[in-house]
């Protein structure tokens, strides 16, 4: 939908390059006429393109992280639009968290107060940026609006069996005083403030993740679009096993038997001992009374010990006995129970079979206490050859009774099945994936939809009482409880079903609760009935091109894709997935180290803006690097950044006499000398620049190339003496330089748009350059008698640039010599040799 609109005459009489002038206008402007607004009505019949980033937390203010993040999307978001797109291009805010109740009981500031205000702050920062964002789309994740549907989706999975509350052991932060996600504790520490994370038991409420296990694996197959590192990350993370689950009886009583589960059942007739969990409940029931006081004293210490630091494969093996005893369903074989840490109850069963001369884990156990080790699968090429380190990989089975002599695979097969025909065992696929954990015992975050009545039990609330609203009377002081929990107006409430009396939930949700379906209000935000209009989500939805940060691999991602496959169930959703693309781009880095305020590297974006203008920090923070890259920050190239667009400036401007946009451009083959060539040099930049980005958006290049252009028309082309006159003041406007110039303004209008708005008006475009079609490249241009070559010194390439194809040697040599670029490296050197290569390169050896 096109939105024409006149700029304002004071943006028109500004002759010098004023950013901070010209942009303040432009963002006027195009707020003042809705040119960013997108129509989801289903009047607009051109396709859509979503085009999202991963919404910032409202910290105070951005950094430039969020500057190369966002830059990214808008460049892709401006470029697709002008390739006749739909676009759908939303910002939003993720704004529960601790930073916000950790600055309340700081400062005293109330979380919604502390928020807010950053909010604003940031909403300024990233509007001064010239973002192509429907800001009539922004949600605010503490806002009813929002977390009223955010309270819904948690009773939506309730309902479906795919929430639930159970006792369990749990990561404890000891800063934060709440409870983290497996995926949020990051080498035994808390992923936001590094502390030592402990053990505690409690009741939380879970998300079944595992319920999508299998197509959560399978499905990765599918996202062609996603980085191979990501979906390598989720892979194994997921982490499909197959195997056996087998049980095994404890002698001497009839009424335990321990079940196991193993990917190895080839080597059950190895299994020399059985380890099982400190947290395991059959802990204490099995543990003789001789034996108590060790084992207790064992468990005890194992609750100090993080998982890294069990499961750490170079720390010593520790471990007690219990003093009982399972008998090998195979074998009739009794083998004693150890406890030991290197098990985790939350794995598997909680125990395992231990097979010593087969698992690099049980060998070092059973090594440390003096254990049998016994063979069971050799390598076929070194029979009869004892061990020395336990052997992993396939074999042939020796003293396994009837299936010696098989090969291991086949193995598995026939051990498995007898175990099924026997009834201690079965086939099992298990994975690593554990079902999220969303409790958490702080303030600021939203409300558990769900009560508590000594009758009726655990009690929904209705849809019709949503949202359960954040309590203004909480003491923020007290220790290891919710907050919540302080408030008695919240606490205490009637139950919906008998009216009698009930408590609230006082946990509120992890807030990647809140970010796994951010995408689909974007859709529908001021929707007051549901959280969105399915028949909105099927247009939509998945997002086309989702950009962010590589740490939310597992987190954010997985936990997003979970809510799309069970929304799809009940055909809330079309697909299955929520983001059909992604792009994972790099840190920026200032002094080889990202930027941090520890460090004192950090640039303030506002500072750029304010020395440069946001122009200058997007072309910048675009060219240096491809945006999976990371990026190196530096205050010379920034400067060099700000020279370039004045450059730009000033080719436009002194030549506005020249340009007419609207004359019709000659034929390719009527065209000659300097004219023919600016038009193939207008050409090639519109087929380089298009390929680069849509080929995995190599930005920086897209860059180079516009650089080229520029170079070419201000040097190449206005300093050839034989085109001075045609240059002058007063001569008619020119149809292949205005080609050029209309062609450079478009290529750079999702780089820099306040500078290519303000040119485009200058020079007399229509409209606004935003809403110009993306130019097209004349192929038979394409095909020109010209080449790329290279320039070197010292034979390092400093420079290339195009030439007539069958340039003359010496006029090939002195061009070279000449270029702009290559200056700076011949200054103050003697030029020994020059090696020429027609066609291909300058080789300029100097000392």
């Amino acid at each position: 939908m096109d939105h024409p609109h006149a700029p304002s005459k004071s943006i028109l009489q500004i002759e010098a390059y004023q950013p901070q002038v010209i942009e303040t206008q432009w963002q006027a402007s195009w707020d003042n006429v809705g040119l960013y607004l997108t129509d989801t009505s289903g009047e607009d019949h051109r396709p859509k393109y979503y085009a999202l980033s991963m919404f910032p937390y409202p910290s105070g203010r951005l950094h430039m992280g969020h500057v190369r993040n966002y830059s990214i999307t808008d460049m892709i978001a401006r470029f697709k639009r002008m390739h006749g797109f739909n676009v759908l291009h939303p910002m939003g805010w993720d704004a529960f968290g601790l930073p916000a109740e950790n600055a309340a009981i700081q400062n005293g500031i109330p979380p919604e107060k502390w928020t807010l205000e950053n909010v604003e702050n940031m909403r300024r920062q990233l509007k001064r940026l010239g973002l192509a964002v429907d800001w009539d789309r922004e949600v605010l994740t503490c806002r009813e609006d929002y977390y009223k549907w955010t309270q819904w989706l948690f009773l939506y999975l309730y309902k479906r069996d795919l929430a639930y509350k159970k006792e369990a052991a749990v990561n404890w932060c000891t800063i934060c005083e709440t409870v983290l996600a497996n995926e949020q504790v990051i080498d035994g520490r808390c992923w936001r403030d590094d502390s030592v994370v402990a053990k505690k038991r409690l009741n939380q409420w879970f998300f079944k993740t595992t319920a999508y296990a299998d197509k959560l694996l399978t499905n990765l197959d599918k996202l062609s679009g996603w980085p191979e590192r990501v979906t390598l990350m989720q892979k194994n993370w997921i982490n499909r096993s197959s195997g056996a689950e087998i049980t095994f009886k404890v002698d001497g009583r009839a009424d335990i038997n321990i079940t196991i589960f193993t990917t190895r059942p080839d080597t059950i007739f190895g299994a020399t001992y059985m380890v099982i969990a400190p947290e395991n409940s059959l802990v204490s029931e099995l543990v003789s009374n001789e034996n108590r006081a060790a084992v207790d004293a064992y468990v005890e210490e194992t609750q100090r010990k993080t998982e890294i630091e069990r499961t750490s494969t170079e720390r010593e093996k520790t471990g007690v006995p219990l003093g009982a005893s399972v008998i090998n369903p195979y074998t009739g074989e009794k083998i004693p129970v150890w406890v030991a840490d290197y098990v985790l109850n939350e794995y598997g069963t909680g125990a395992v079979m231990a097979v010593p001369a087969h698992d690099e884990r049980d060998w070092a156990f059973a090594q440390r206490f003096n254990l049998p080790i016994r063979e069971v699968v050799q390598n076929p090429d070194a029979l009869n050859i004892s061990l020395d380190a336990p052997y992993t990989e396939s074999g042939v089975l020796v003293y396994s009774g009837p299936f010696s002599n098989l090969p291991n695979e086949e193995a598995k097969k026939q051990i498995t099945q007898y175990a099924e025909e026997h009834g201690f065992g079965h086939e099992k696929i298990q994975y690593r994936l554990r079902d999220w954990l969303v409790s958490r015992q702080r303030y600021w975050g939203t409300p558990i939809p769900i009560l508590y009545c000594d009758k009726c039990g655990v009690v929904p609330v209705p849809d019709e009482d949503l949202p359960v609203r954040l309590p203004k009377d909480v003491d923020f002081s007290a220790k290891g409880i919710s907050p919540l929990a302080t408030s008695s107006s919240f606490l205490h409430t009637a139950c919906p079903t008998c009216g009698g009396k009930a408590q609230r939930e006082t946990d509120t949700m992890d807030t990647f609760v809140d970010s796994s379906w951010y995408y689909l209000r974007y859709i529908d935000p001021k929707n007051e009935t549901k959280p969105f209009e399915p028949a909105l989500i099927h247009q939509w939805m998945p997002v086309d091109q989702y950009v962010g940060g590589i740490e939310h691999a597992i987190l954010h991602l997985m936990y997003s894709r979970f809510f799309m496959m069970a929304l799809n169930e009940s055909g809330w959703t079309e697909s299955d997935e929520p983001f059909q693309n992604l792009l994972t781009q790099g840190m920026v880095l200032k002094d080889g180290s990202k930027m941090s305020k520890s460090k004192g590297n950090i640039v303030e974006p506002d500072e750029i803006f304010d020395a440069y203008g946001a122009d200058t920090a997007r072309f910048f923070i675009l060219s240096d690097s491809p945006p999976q890259a990371d990026f190196d920050w530096k205050a010379s190239a920034v400067e060099g950044c700000h020279k370039f667009l004045n450059r730009v400036w000033r080719t436009v401007v002194d030549h506005r006499h020249l340009i007419n946009l609207d004359l019709p451009v000659p034929a390719y083959d009527t065209l000659d000398g300097k004219r023919r060539e600016l038009y193939q040099w207008t050409n090639r930049t519109i087929h380089g620049v298009t390929k680069d980005i849509e080929s995995d958006f190599q930005f920086n290049t897209v860059v180079s190339k516009i650089r080229e252009l520029v170079n070419y028309l201000s040097r190449d082309y206005d300093g050839d003496e034989s085109q001075v006159n045609t240059l002058q003041e007063g001569n008619p406007p020119d149809a292949v330089y205005s080609q050029a110039i209309g062609t450079l303004l478009k290529l750079m209008a999702p780089i820099t748009p306040h500078l290519a708005e303000e040119l485009w008006q200058k020079v007399g475009g229509s409209g606004s350059v935003h809403i110009q079609s993306w130019p097209k490249a004349d192929t038979q241009a394409l095909e020109s008698d010209t080449v790329e070559v290279v320039v070197q010194v010292n034979g390092k390439i400093r420079d290339k640039f195009h030439i007539p194809n069958g340039l003359d040697k010496a006029v090939f040599e002195a061009q070279a010599k000449s270029r702009e670029r290559i200056q700076p490296y011949l200054e103050g050197l003697t030029i020994v040799k020059v090696i020429v290569v027609p066609n291909k390169l300058v080789n300029i050896v100097v000392k």
